[in-house]
């Protein structure tokens, strides 16, 4: 009896051993997370949104309709149709805290050179389901294949179009499991990631990342906790003219973790460049979020297959509606389709 007394001791020491490294790692991982909550940014200095509003009144937008997505989620789209045959299908992805409503203009430019369809991601938009959240990591890149399967003709080609973390979001599909979907991107002013060398701080004013916080998320995932991934993570600084404009509830201000992670390219963001199909970048040489001048070396270093575009006196907000831009991507358009 003394001995197996003594055994039980033993391991049960061993076992409180073993225990205290894993109690001290999960008190810094929820530490971190408790130690940054999320704050509303409206009106801090960010970037120039100064002829967004002016732009959104030039025409009223096309109809929001709705699709459903495959776990029966209704989600929003507008539709451009080309009326013709041998036009590409271009998927235009919004960029991050707005909605498709915001490049309605971009759409309508393009509708004559391809079918566009503009959705609003999963989280975004008039009334979703859960604004600035989403259900699992990768859920968005679901939704764009499946939006691509109920919109694509038979043969058509398709072309994603993204918008700063929208380009990042193109960049994430293409070297995901779907990336084979797509004959072509076009990149406006892309979102890489967050240590990338085209970073400006804090995307000029726009992005505040709770550092901490996702440090600790981190840290949970890799040990398989999961459930406190729909706490935000980053909060978006838009302007008070936009947020007390008309559309100003439409705004998502900020982002859970699992949206934030779904929305750029993976941690190896090189790796999925890479595996972009041939593609435009346009930048503006006056993005305040990123430098410009540096896309083309950083992406060209492991994918030769671009076409860089950058335009003097074009701001971030600037780049979608720019007349260099949408002819740039009409003869992109062109090139993909062989016409």
């Amino acid at each position: 009896m003394s001995s197996r007394r003594g055994s039980d001791g033993v391991l049960f020491k061993l076992i409180a051993v073993a225990a205290i490294p894993v109690a001290v790692f999960l008190a810094i991982a929820l530490g971190l997370v408790a130690s940054q909550p999320s704050a509303d940014r409206t009106g801090e200095a960010s970037l120039d949104f100064s002829r967004q509003p002016e732009r959104a009144a030039q025409v009223a937008p096309a109809d929001l309709e709705s699709w459903t997505a495959r776990d029966g989620t209704e989600l929003g789209v507008r539709r451009y149709p080309a009326g013709g045959d041998d036009v590409p299908l271009v998927v235009i992805v919004h960029g991050s805290g707005w909605h498709g409503q915001a490049y309605d203009l971009l759409a309508r430019a393009l509708a004559g050179t391809a079918d566009v369809v503009l959705p609003d991601l999963r989280g975004h938009g008039p009334h979703p389901a859960r604004r600035g959240d989403v259900d699992y990591i990768g859920q968005l890149e679901d939704d764009l294949a499946d939006l691509i399967a109920l919109e694509r003709k038979d043969g058509q080609k398709v072309v994603m179009l993204g918008h700063s973390s929208g380009g990042g979001l193109t960049i994430r599909f293409a070297g995901g499991a779907h990336g084979g979907l797509l004959s072509g991107a076009v990149l406006l002013a892309p979102f890489l990631k967050y240590d990338a060398p085209t970073m400006r701080p804090d995307s000029g004013g726009w992005a505040h990342a709770l550092t901490r916080r996702i440090i600790g998320l981190t840290m949970l995932n890799a040990v398989g906790i999961k459930w406190l991934n729909g706490l935000p993570v980053i909060d978006f600084a838009f302007s008070r003219d936009v947020i007390e404009g008309p559309i100003g509830g439409t705004a998502t201000k900020a982002y859970s973790f699992r949206l934030n992670t779904s929305y750029a390219p993976r941690g190896d963001y090189l790796r999925d460049i890479a595996a972009l199909p041939p593609f435009l970048l346009v930048a503006g040489r006056d993005d305040e979020a990123f430098h410009a001048d540096l896309f083309e070396p950083t992406l060209s270093a492991v994918n030769p297959d671009g076409r860089y575009v950058i335009l003097d006196g074009v701001s971030h907000l600037d780049v979608p509606c720019a007349t260099a831009t949408i002819e740039a991507v009409k003869g992109y358009l062109a090139e993909v389709t062989g016409r």
